[in-house]
């Protein structure tokens, strides 16, 4: 009996052929991984993904002089570098029979096979001379060849770090001086990159110094982009050097195919204020960049950090125009140009919110609304590329908020065909909230975002950002299930809300939980008994439970019937062992959950969950076996506050059969046991 005893399944026996080898300590490369770019809820999600945006772990060979060089790789290449990469192979023709037919004999068909043999391999001999040829009469041609024989073994995954620093050393002696001349090729990228990869801090900042100036050229190459990349990332002392010299080319490499993913990961991933300052000034157009911040002091730099604000201080009314009307223009130039994917990138979304920052501080509201309306008309049908980075999800939640009634419509057609995609993102989902938040239209509201979550509550719920989503239907701003730092960001357009919105917040949120517990009462009915035993399950059933609206009688039943058995199999125990589940059972009984603040239970109104009835449906359906089982094992508490719910609910009828089946036997053996909570059982059985 599950319900009675603990589970006490016994550990396999050891092996008896001795201890298992260790296994040969190799060096952990990348113990730590990657930070990534957040991705946009607009793309699809890849199955198997490795690496970021801007890095593909290809396999891709090089050319047949590295043909010994088979093992994988986890550099970054181009598309179409294979390709490339095989230069001057053809395929091996075959050679025909003159007489169109095959030999009557076996020894002159024996023959002409020999002789197409011999002839195919003469044919491959001569090509492969010829490969050598062209190969050789390419500049730095012995230069690659010695790097690509050391960088072999360097590229290894399988070697400890000292014999790999060894190699590392003989391939900068190979390539040192030489750098600059031969990254621009496909497989020579590569082997700077193991360099830099692998190489100690001297060799990263001395490839670092020897392509400094050239760096715009080579994060506008579909090859060496990736170095850069990984010089910013690796080499911070270079950092600022290297975003200097993309400097008053920003917005054109944003609209530029290899060198968007460059800045994009600059931005998010690698640069601080100051560098991300940098990135952001040309933005602001030419006469803030020629005519601010160019020193480079410290007083600078600290207003470099406060963005458009701080080029704004102490401006005269016209010089701020002109600088705002620089930056819509260049913003309207990145939406245009969405296809170009630069409109996905966190430094876009961070121009766009320093933009609508900087509008809030204009004297003039008819002016305000102005330069709101015209960014929001060339920005609107893009807005779902944009929530997934903070900066974006606030300037979505900020038109969500400053909208008129038309406008949170068009918002909402644009987001409805992500919905889902949403609710599993960290920033997107705040969208959602806040459109939950301060849209008054609530039908629209069930249709376009409510029905679109609730629906889809068995792929949502296994996540915490699946799970926030759901609860935030029925429980918004929870501080249970959402942490302070999360309500201050929701909380950000509360301000706006209460100048834009007519409904008052109790009878919103009462609207939209009223929309949301038809289907999520449904989903508990249909999936409860399996939800149940899952910690994140029960967790989500015990608030729909608690309070959502509508009839919850075959919930009931469903979560209830997981209980009547006794017995339950090896690899799956018996409910009331899982302590999620228990808990969940226990805070319907006592009907709310537990304040450990004022040590007290919080208990929800009648009319969302009456926990007497509850009570009694659990007498019913669980039954007298069942419960006494519970009772004398790992159930105690649960039994307890089962006692304590039809006292609390004055069940006369339920009392006394509960009363009748833990008799004085029952008692005495429980008070033998040595079961958790049993202390408590008896005290509320004897309050029966």
């Amino acid at each position: 009996m599950a319900a009675t005893h603990k589970s006490t399944k016994k550990r396999s026996a050891p092996s008896q052929s001795g201890p298992k080898p260790k296994k040969v300590h190799l060096e952990k490369e990348n113990s730590k991984s990657d930070k990534k770019r957040s991705r946009p809820i607009t793309k699809p999600v890849v199955a198997q993904s490795s690496g970021s945006d801007s890095e593909s772990d290809s396999e891709n060979g090089l050319d047949e002089a590295d043909e010994a060089f088979d093992e994988t790789d986890d550099f970054d290449v181009g598309e179409g570098a294979e390709q490339e990469m095989e230069v001057d192979k053809k395929p091996e023709t075959k050679v025909k029979d003159p007489n169109g037919i095959y030999p009557r004999c076996w020894i002159c068909m024996n023959n002409r096979l020999i002789n197409q043999l011999t002839a195919a391999r003469e044919s491959h001999k001569a090509q492969k001379a010829l490969q050598e040829q062209r190969r050789a009469s390419k500049p730095h041609s012995s230069l690659l060849a010695s790097a690509k024989k050391v960088w072999s073994l360097a590229r290894q995954k399988t070697i400890p770090t000292s014999e790999r620093q060894k190699h590392v050393k003989e391939l900068m002696d190979v390539i040192r001086g030489k750098v600059s001349d031969i990254v621009f090729k496909h497989d020579a990228s590569r082997i700077v990159q193991t360099a830099v990869k692998y190489g100690g801090q001297k060799e990263r900042d001395e490839i670092a110094s020897e392509l400094k100036g050239r760096y715009r050229e080579l994060a506008q190459n579909k090859y060496s982009k990736f170095l850069v990349t990984k010089l910013i990332r690796l080499c911070p002392s270079h950092r600022t050097s290297i975003l200097m010299e993309f400097r008053d080319h920003v917005l054109r490499m944003l609209l530029h195919r290899e060198s968007s993913s460059v800045l994009a990961d600059a931005f998010e991933l690698y640069a601080n204020a100051y560098e991300r300052s940098i990135l952001l000034r040309e933005f602001y157009g030419k006469e803030a960049s020629l005519f601010t911040m160019t020193t480079g002091t410290e007083e600078e730099k600290e207003r470099a950090k406060k963005g458009l604000t701080g080029i704004l201080e102490g401006s005269d009314n016209e010089r701020r125009k002109r600088i705002m009307n620089a930056v819509k223009e260049n913003l309207t130039t990145i939406f245009n140009n969405s296809d170009k994917g630069a409109v996905t990138h966190a430094i876009v979304h961070r121009a766009l919110w320093e933009y609508l920052t900087a509008i809030d501080t204009l004297p003039d509201e008819a002016e305000q609304e102005k330069y709101r309306r015209e960014i929001f008309d060339s920005s609107q049908d893009v807005l779902a590329e944009m929530v997934h980075t903070k900066d974006g999800s606030r300037v979505v939640r900020y038109f969500v908020a400053q909208g008129s009634a038309k406008d949170r419509k068009q918002i909402l057609k644009v987001l409805k065909p992500h919905i889902e995609r949403m609710c599993l993102d960290d920033e997107a989902q705040l969208v959602l909230f806040t459109c939950l938040d301060v849209i008054d239209d609530t039908k629209l509201l069930a249709k376009s975002v409510v029905a679109p979550i609730a629906t889809t509550a068995q792929k949502l719920y296994s996540t915490p950002q699946g799970r926030r989503s759901l609860l935030y239907l029925i429980l918004p701003r929870s501080r249970r299930h959402f942490t302070p730092a999360q309500i201050a960001l929701l909380a950000e357009t509360d301000e706006i809300r209460s100048r834009t919105s007519k409904k008052d917040v109790k009878s919103r949120e009462e609207e939209v939980r009223r929309a949301a517990s038809e289907d999520l009462i449904a989903w508990v009915e249909k999936e409860g008994a399996s939800l149940i035993k899952e910690p994140a399950g029960a967790l989500v059933v015990a608030e729909v439970m608690l309070y959502a609206e509508g009839d919850k009688t075959k919930a009931t039943e469903a979560i209830l019937k997981s209980l009547a058995s006794t017995t339950s199999a090896a690899d799956s125990p018996h409910p009331i062992d899982l302590p999620p589940t228990s808990r969940m059972y226990k805070t319907l009984l006592q009907g709310g959950h537990f304040n450990h603040s004022t040590s007290t239970v919080e208990r929800v109104p009648s009319s969302s969950w009456d926990s007497a009835s509850f009570a009694t449906q659990f007498l019913q359906i669980v039954g007298k076996e069942s419960t006494v089982a519970m009772g004398k094992g790992n159930g105690a508490f649960v039994v307890a506050e089962l006692c304590e719910a039809l006292v609390r609910g004055e069940q006369e009828e339920g009392r006394q059969t509960l009363k009748k089946w833990f008799g004085e036997d029952v008692r005495k053996e429980i008070e033998g046991s040595d079961v958790k909570g049993k202390n408590v059982l008896l005290e509320k059985l004897a309050a029966l």
